[in-house]
């Protein structure tokens, strides 16, 4: 064995030659060196056991080269003027200056660094035999990873004490990096290659020697105070934009920032902090002032709504579903806009004047002449036309929130099932929704289909049928649209039996077989009743000589089940039938007729005839005017007047009677035994409307007639027409008055009454024992598709039919109130 004191000179030798390729490799003079010979020296050294002693003095070196020949240069680029501007914040720099002494540091830094980890990787490739046998052996870091790590001490981490600050280098760096990021996002030009190759310093330098890879400086010392500078900017810079630009441009804007900074987190920061720095411009600039942008007048989402801003509302959407997966603000921002738009309908409506009939354009008649007067509508027709206008204004609006909700919101359903609720809730809100979607169904099926292509008809149905879905009492429904397809069916007014039958068979996809159960009723009555007529032709023609004077006679059998209580003559659930008018003789004969065909087959069936459902085609003879040599009236006038089948028992009176001959209202009354308000309805369309014109009135007035008045037939009637229908009154589906509405509630609340009754009696037969708080909540689902049930309601059905004995009191086995089916 060699004596000690030989190794330490073997040891003395061979560092001494190490040191000076230390000393070349730092001052880029290592072209002359044999790497094959120093790593020689340290592999010696370390078989001498001396790894640990030439571990230290590498260390010792480096740190007295970082105390000598790096620190020294760094520090002279950290001036007073930087220090104020990056970490003080004080203004006076202009953003040229600024940048350029931010640059010069960083580039100072940056070319440290280059450097030293260049040197490092070439002296860790002398010492590779240290790496492999001392510092493994020994637990000690790596000597590449403590000599790397000298930076992070001795550069970094160093005081600025003598620069007459009190911060470390560290600090400087990571305020001048933000500072040149806020200069671009100011607008500034910077140079990312340079601050990337300094972010990319700090993600290769760790806390400790160990390098644990949770330990990046980027990691634990910069990014923390990025993220809170960020965070400062942005909430200044979102404060900035409420005082002073409007919605349209903060979405911009922050649609903008957010680009920028997932642009920025590839080209100037880490990766690592995208997911990061997008929370803190999400959090900044959406989450805690959206309310106050959404409701910015002029510029918020009433306005982006409104005037269909499609641009602005897809990015205020792609915005707010990143931050609310739920999108609460928008969702309720578009509800209540929605109920706004609904109310603001039907206010519009009770301001629209409807006296004047609308007219598609203002233009002057093709000829040049004054273009005719508006025509100027009855009470009734003005109130068709207002209901008419509030479903179109409707379909419109949910037109527009349909539209916005496939372009704009990615048919997000959620913002659907919100908009479907909004819809519902203001479309029910409106007492007259029922009447009025019945009635915009009945306006296209009687006339605005005609001329329709198939789609086009197809369009119409299915907002029918969306329209329908929106309604919450769709029993009321029922109840008009049974009224306005009875007037339909028995007057011919429909423009498309298919269409109509298409429409049921809708309901019936929407609603189920029961709903539709009376209007499929209605159809088969007339399909059967077109045949019934046919037959009894068949069976007049076949009894021989024919008169050809002979009344001519279409029958409608109606099922009283499935039409209207008004159209059957009752008024109620409990009336009977009004009284029977008179009917001519001529007339008489032929129901008597008709009765003894319809009876051959079906014994014990009674047909009470129904003089308010019919109409009867008259042809009239007006005799010429004694002393008219020229003109219509020197001669005599023939027409076919089309009037119900009140008007027709009424004409016929007039048949005998003499020239100078009146007959007062009470007269008529009494000898056809009509109903005193269709009686009034009858006379007034005969004598007050002047085209129609057929009867005289004593008081030639436009007021409608009423008992007192005398009438006689008008031998001066002329028109133009041969064929004349006399509009009825009272036929047209007019919008309900307040006493006929408060009617169809009363005649609604009964049939709810038995509905609500059959529901239950049909849930108990099944359950035989039931408690209270399960019943009605079955009974509620149940009656859910046809209307709201009210539970005051539903208790009262029950104790109505406890008292009926269908049920009796009883309790469940925790003694909680139920009830039992008494079979």
């Amino acid at each position: 064995m060699a004596p000690p004191g030989g190794n330490t000179d073997e040891f003395e030798q061979c560092w001494e030659k190490l040191r000076e390729a230390l000393h070349d490799i730092h001052t880029r003079n290592a072209g002359n060196l044999s790497f094959e010979q120093l790593y020689r020296y340290s592999y010696k050294i370390v078989l001498r056991k001396s790894g640990a002693k030439l571990y230290d003095r590498v260390k010792q070196f480096e740190e007295k080269w970082f105390a000598d020949e790096v620190i020294p240069p760094i520090r002279a680029l950290i001036t007073t003027n930087l220090v104020n501007t990056t970490l003080e914040g004080v203004p006076g720099s202009s953003p040229v200056e600024r940048r350029a002494m931010g640059e010069r540091f960083l580039k100072g830094v940056r070319t440290s660094w280059e450097n030293h980890n260049m040197s490092m990787n070439m002296i860790a490739d002398i010492l590779m035999y240290l790496e492999r046998g001392h510092s493994q052996d020994h637990s000690r870091p790596l000597i590449y990873a403590t000599t790397i790590g000298l930076f992070r001490d001795h550069i970094l981490k160093s005081s600025l004490k003598e620069n007459g600050s009190d911060c470390r280098v560290f600090d400087i760096l990571n305020a001048t990096i933000i500072d040149q990021i806020n200069m671009e996002r100011e607008g500034d030009v910077i140079d990312k290659a340079l601050l990337r190759s300094c972010v990319s310093m700090l993600e290769d330098l760790f806390a400790t020697d160990e390098e644990n890879e949770n330990d990046q400086i980027y990691v634990t010392d910069f990014e923390p105070i990025y993220l809170y500078s960020s965070r400062l900017f942005y909430k200044a810079e979102c404060e900035k934009l409420i005082r002073e630009a409007d919605t349209s441009a903060w979405l911009r804007h922050t649609q903008r920032r957010l680009a920028e900074e997932a642009e920025r987190c590839q080209t100037t920061v880490s990766p690592l902090t995208l997911q990061k720095i997008t929370n803190v411009v999400e959090e900044e600039l959406i989450v805690k002032h959206s309310e106050e942008f959404f409701n910015l007048e002029g510029s918020g989402i009433k306005a982006m709504l409104d005037f269909d801003r499609s641009e602005d509302l897809s990015i205020l959407y792609q915005l707010v579903a990143r931050v609310d997966p739920k999108k609460a603000v928008l969702r309720n921002a578009l509800v209540t806009r929605v109920i706004e738009r609904g109310t603001e309908i039907e206010q519009v409506l009770r301001n629209t004047d409807f006296s004047i009939a609308q007219q598609a354009g203002a233009e002057q008649a093709p000829d040049g002449t004054e273009k005719p007067k508006p025509k100027t509508l009855n009470a009734a027709a003005q109130q068709t036309a207002a209901a008419i206008k509030w479903v179109d204004d409707v379909l419109a609006l949910k037109d527009k929130f349909d539209r916005l909700w496939s372009t704009c919101f990615a048919e997000d359903l959620i913002l659907q099932t919100a908009l479907t609720k909004s819809f519902s809730d203001f479309i029910n809100s409106f007492d007259r929704s029922s009447e009025y979607v019945s009635l915009f169904i009945d306006d296209n099926l009687k006339r605005g289909i005609k001329g329709k292509t198939e789609a086009e008809v197809d369009i119409v149905l299915d907002k029918a049928i969306t329209l329908l879905r929106y309604l919450g009492e769709k029993d009321k429904f029922e109840q008009y649209y049974q009224k306005h397809l009875a007037r339909r069916l028995l007057h011919s007014k429909s423009e498309s039996q298919e269409v109509e039958q298409e429409m049921i068979s809708r309901m019936k996809r929407e609603l189920g077989n029961n709903f539709t159960q009376k209007f499929e009723g209605m159809f088969r009555d007339m399909r059967t009743s077109k045949e019934t007529t046919e037959q009894y032709r068949d069976h007049i023609r076949g009894l021989g000589d024919v008169d050809e004077r002979r009344i001519e006679l279409h029958i409608s059998v109606l099922a009283g089940n499935n039409w209207p209580k008004e159209v059957m003559g009752r008024t109620g659930l409990a009336d009977g039938l009004k009284a029977k008018p008179i009917y001519p003789r001529e007339i008489q004969g032929l129901q008597d007729s008709f009765f003894k065909f319809y009876s051959i087959n079906r014994n014990g069936r009674v047909l009470t005839w129904l003089g308010g459902a019919g109409s009867a085609d008259i042809k009239c003879t007006f005799p010429k005017i004694p002393g008219k040599a020229s003109g219509p009236l020197s001669r005599d006038r023939r027409y076919e007047i089309n009037v119900t089948t009140y008007g027709m028992i009424v004409l016929m009176l007039f048949n005998d009677l003499g020239e100078d001959e009146w007959l007062l209202f009470e007269d008529i009354e009494e000898r056809t035994n009509i109903p005193q308000p269709e009686l009034i309805n009858v006379l007034t369309s005969l004598s007050v409307i002047k085209t129609y014109r057929v009867l005289l009135k004593e008081s030639q007035t436009k007021t409608a007639a009423k008992p007192g008045d005398r009438f006689t037939f008008n031998r001066e009637f002329v028109s133009k027409a041969i064929k004349i229908k006399v509009p009825s009154i009272n036929a047209v589906n007019k919008v309900e008055n307040e006493e006929e509405r408060q009617e169809t509630d009363k005649k609604n609340e009964e049939t709810r009454m038995y509905v609500t009754d059959a529901a239950i009696v049909r849930i108990m037969k099944q359950r035989k024992e039931l408690g209270h708080s399960q019943l009605i909540t079955e009974v509620i689902q149940v009656l859910a598709s046809r209307f709201k049930p009210d539970v005051t309601l539903i208790k009262r059905r029950i104790e109505a039919l406890i008292g009926r004995d269908y049920l009796e009191r009883s309790e469940l086995a925790d003694g909680s109130p139920a009830y039992q089916y008494v079979a």
